[in-house]
């Protein structure tokens, strides 16, 4: 396409417009990307209609072209509050085998934060219809217990949906609030500016959406967090692609593909809660999974972990 183009507007200079002039450059990066292809990447072929496909390349092991990067460097500093564990980010980012890693203290201790789990509910896809009556009651008991701003974070709209409409039914006389499909950016900045100090009511989300990271609600702004999801991605045709390239690679393709980046979501989310050392809150933890302790070993170190309530 971009040989096409480049002899198209060679010939007819007049042509040269900015649209088509985007789509030049951009046909030559893609092809400059194709020219690196290897098991690190997966290219894919996504049709919408007549006319609508889209040819995507996707890197799925960063690595492969960082790794000769560190190598070149005298010293490397990576820093993230979530860059944990640390095999899978060694593995995907390409660090050297002898790399140094040192977990700062929390500033945050465990008293601020009470973590609770309710394992007598499963949020599998087969579970679904059966845990909303439950998690409708688990979510009202904590409010009862101690009204105030909450987020619930749900792993679909759909989901989410199903239990406002049960919440809604069951306690209208607790406020509730919801994030929606498509949500224009005014509508963002209304639903976060639902959380006064002082003020009560639930805030429904979606997890990995716009309101489970990268958002500050301190003081009583935000006493607690519901999450009713281990942020699994979805189980579909690339996700399964790349399960079986890690899992080829690294021999972890589950973890790497679906419980670790879905536990990073969850630790994100529930960090709303805790945001300096004055604050104190509640995160409740709603699927029998957290039990585990394979899960409960992707928690922050400096959770207090009670025992599961069955």
């Amino acid at each position: 396409m971009g040989a096409a183009i480049t002899d198209h507007l060679g010939e007819h200079p007049e042509d040269a417009t900015l649209e088509l002039q985007e789509l030049l450059f951009e046909s030559l990066a893609f092809c400059r990307l194709a020219e690196r292809f290897g098991d690190h990447s997966l290219c894919d072929l996504t049709r919408h209609g007549r006319g609508r496909a889209v040819l995507g390349l996707r890197n799925l092991i960063p690595g492969d072209f960082l790794a000769a990067r560190f190598n070149t460097a005298h010293s490397v500093v990576l820093f993230s509050a979530t860059l944990s564990p640390a095999h899978y980010y060694r593995d995907l980012l390409g660090l050297p085998d002898n790399t140094v890693w040192q977990e700062v203290a929390s500033p945050f201790a465990a008293h601020q934060l009470e973590v609770r789990i309710r394992s007598d509910i499963s949020t599998r896809f087969r579970d679904r219809e059966a845990s909303v009556e439950p998690m409708v009651a688990a979510m009202a008991q904590q409010y009862q217990r101690k009204p105030g701003h909450y987020l619930a974070f749900f792993s679909s709209f759909a989901y989410l949906e199903a239990v406002l409409a049960r919440f809604r039914e069951a306690h209208p006389e607790i406020a509730v609030f919801s994030q929606t499909r498509g949500m224009p950016e005014a509508q963002r900045e209304a639903f976060l500016a639902r959380f006064t100090p002082g003020g009560e009511g639930i805030g429904f989300a979606v997890l990995g959406g716009a309101f489970a990271e990268g958002i500050d609600l301190p003081g009583d702004r935000l006493i607690g967090a519901f999450v009713a999801t281990l942020g699994l991605p979805p189980f579909n045709d690339f996700n399964e692609a790349l399960k079986a390239r890690l899992t080829a690679r690294f021999g972890q393709g589950d973890d790497y593909t679906y419980r670790i980046p879905g536990m990073i979501k969850v630790v994100q989310a529930a960090g709303r809660v805790i945001r300096s050392p004055d604050d104190e809150g509640v995160v409740v933890l709603m699927d029998d999974r957290f039990a585990q302790a394979s899960v409960r070993a992707l928690l922050p170190s400096w959770w207090s972990l009670g025992n599961p309530i069955p």
